[in-house]
């Protein structure tokens, strides 16, 4: 098992700056990737940022340039620095892990992020 834990969410102005970070514990030795995914009201969960073993990066194309994905997955850490942030940036923000050895995504409870314009 493989527990997730957010921080770093919050309420910003439009062109501000965040950093959300997430820690794993547990059996966290055969993951292989961490992402951010975020889920919007009245929206489904979409990829936001992942960070493989192999240091492959992947962006949603609205966030490319503005957001950086950062950590150690071998020690089960994830950050994401946020920068010039915009209203359509508000959502709950959910850490993942992906065990490969089980083939089992893990998330953390979520953390709110609200952009005001």
């Amino acid at each position: 098992q493989v527990r997730l834990v957010e921080y770093g969410g919050g309420l910003v102005q439009a062109g501000g700056s965040l950093r959300l970070a997430c820690a794993a514990s547990g059996s966290i030795f055969n993951i292989n990737a961490m992402g951010w995914y975020r889920k919007a009201p009245g929206k489904q969960r979409e990829l936001v940022a992942l960070a493989t073993s192999g240091s492959t990066t992947n962006y949603a194309d609205s966030v490319k340039g503005r957001f950086t994905i950062s950590g150690d997955n071998a020690k089960g850490t994830v950050y994401l620095q946020m920068n010039s942030l915009k209203p359509e940036d508000t959502a709950v923000y959910y850490c993942n892990a992906f065990d490969t050895r089980v083939q089992i995504n893990y998330w953390g409870q979520g953390t709110q992020v609200t952009v005001s314009s």
